[in-house]
């Protein structure tokens, strides 16, 4: 077994070799909490999750941070442009935090309906000031930051200059850079493309005192800052979308090598862009989806997760609602198999399992290869074509299909799905287990109206509850 994964800092699909033997530390670039996460978003948080479910499925110790951006996340490179913190806040009239909360929430709820693992840890920028603060002494001491005197204060940046391997994650030149082009040209600054590792603005609603000046830290530093604090100075594998890679994780780097003389992280993925119906997506095209969008035009989250995640994470993804209805039809016939596998009865004999110990097999080799989940969708597929076929012919053996039960719980582990429509009470996530709970205890009370409204939302993450003569019965939708 050799994992191999495409390298965007080396352009290659390499091996991976993890930093200590039998653990892989993974980063994953987490939501900006200003609003809700969308579609966009939802898809490199299923690249995260899918990525760490098949390095456990082949026996690896996986420890996985995401963090939460609370503070100060700019437009452009960090040091210009409005704030979408206090823009949010300034909106509805709350603090920063207030809004930091709220969407801080609503990004686990959204992550939950689609059947994410909760990563290790998810730390917040803003209870991490004094590590980023750390980091920026260092750079300060090695010669790679500068302070400029500015707001009737000290701002902090970074001299990329100073840097010889800035530009090779992204294949942006320092020379090649057009000044004015991204970013504001700022006669403070030793080159327009210096970032802001700490900035000085009164005005800013959030603030902490620092060595130099009171202020607040760029959007950059923070990742560095955190990612070293819980993963180490080396960390195996950092995650992100496509935007990203320019100039978020290209000074991510810079950050953490110029601190620490060490490589800072052996692989980074990215995810490629997702457009919607052909376009880019985009509020006044209306076709921005949240996830609370699609629910409310009749798709599960699972659904949505099978979607987002049938296309390789490196290709351009189309969403539309029509391959949401592709979703339900592919998610049906899976359904529909585990069912069947459920109540077949037989007492052939066989001593292999059959097509389903090798489908086992090429079904991970196919992960594998770069998260080929399309390729161990294919070998998923064939497998239920002729285990259906053995059936219809009622052929197919107790040996086989104890095997094909075993082999569509691998599939269900590994791409985050339980396939069957009945679901016991012990394999319900935690949230929904306490929304059935409420029902419960409402229609107990005669509390009908109420009873009724947690059955939508019951509904709507996912499961149907049915009252029958014989008790209650849970199924997927």
């Amino acid at each position: 077994m050799a994992i191999k994964l495409h390298n965007s800092l080396t352009k290659q699909t390499e091996p991976l070799k993890p930093v200590r033997k039998g653990a892989v530390t993974v980063y994953n670039c987490g939501p900006t909490v200003y609003d809700y996460v969308h579609i966009g978003n939802l898809r490199s948080f299923l690249l995260a999750d899918l990525l760490r479910r098949h390095l456990e499925a082949r026996g690896l110790e996986v420890k996985q941070v995401m963090n939460i951006t609370d503070v100060g996340h700019m437009l452009a490179d960090a040091d210009v442009g409005e704030d979408k913190m206090e823009a949010a806040a300034s909106k509805v009239g709350k603090t920063p935090q207030e809004v930091a909360a709220f969407y801080t929430e609503a990004f686990f709820r959204d992550i939950d309906r689609l059947g994410v693992r909760r990563a290790h840890v998810y730390p917040k920028a803003s209870e991490h000031i004094p590590e980023m603060i750390a980091v920026i002494e260092k750079l300060l001491a090695n010669g790679l930051a500068y302070k400029v005197e500015e707001n009737g204060g000290t701002s902090i940046y970074y001299d990329v200059a100073a840097f010889p391997k800035y530009g090779q994650l992204s294949g942006n030149s320092i020379e090649g850079l057009n000044p004015g082009a991204r970013v504001e040209v700022r006669s403070e600054k030793k080159h327009p493309a210096d970032f802001a590792l700490w900035i000085h603005n009164p005005q800013h609603l959030l603030q902490w005192d620092a060595p130099w000046s009171r202020g607040y830290p760029g959007w950059h530093i923070e990742c560095t800052a955190m990612s070293m604090k819980y993963l180490g100075e080396s960390i195996d594998i950092h995650t992100g979308g496509e935007d990203n890679k320019f100039p978020h994780h290209e000074c991510e780097i810079a950050q953490a090598e110029g601190a620490t003389g060490r490589e800072f992280v052996r692989v980074w993925l990215h995810v490629t862009h997702l457009m919607v119906d052909g376009e880019k997506m985009s509020k006044s095209k209306g076709n921005f989806y949240t996830l609370d969008d699609l629910i409310a035009k009749g798709y599960s989250p699972r659904e949505v997760r099978y979607l987002l995640m049938s296309t390789h994470y490196r290709q351009p993804l189309n969403f539309t609602l029509q391959g949401l209805e592709s979703a339900r039809g592919a998610l049906d016939r899976l359904d529909s198999f585990v069912d069947i596998l459920a109540a077949y009865s037989t007492e052939l004999a066989g001593r292999t399992a059959g097509a389903a110990g090798k489908a086992s097999k090429e079904f991970l080799a196919a992960l594998d290869e770069d998260l080929n989940v399309a390729g161990a969708l294919a070998v998923v597929f064939d497998l239920v074509r002729e285990a259906n076929e053995a059936l219809a012919a009622g052929k197919l053996t107790l040996k086989e299909k104890e095997a094909a039960v075993k082999f569509m719980k691998t599939v269900g582990e590994v791409l985050g799905f339980a396939f069957g429509r009945n679901v016991t009470e012990a394999e319900l996530p935690a949230s929904v287990k306490l929304l059935i709970d409420r029902r419960d205890e409402a229609r107990r009370e005669k509390r009908f109206a109420e009873s009724d409204r947690l059955r939508d939302e019951i509904k709507a993450a996912g499961f149907q509850v049915e009252d029958t003569p014989a008790g209650r019965r849970i199924r997927r939708v």
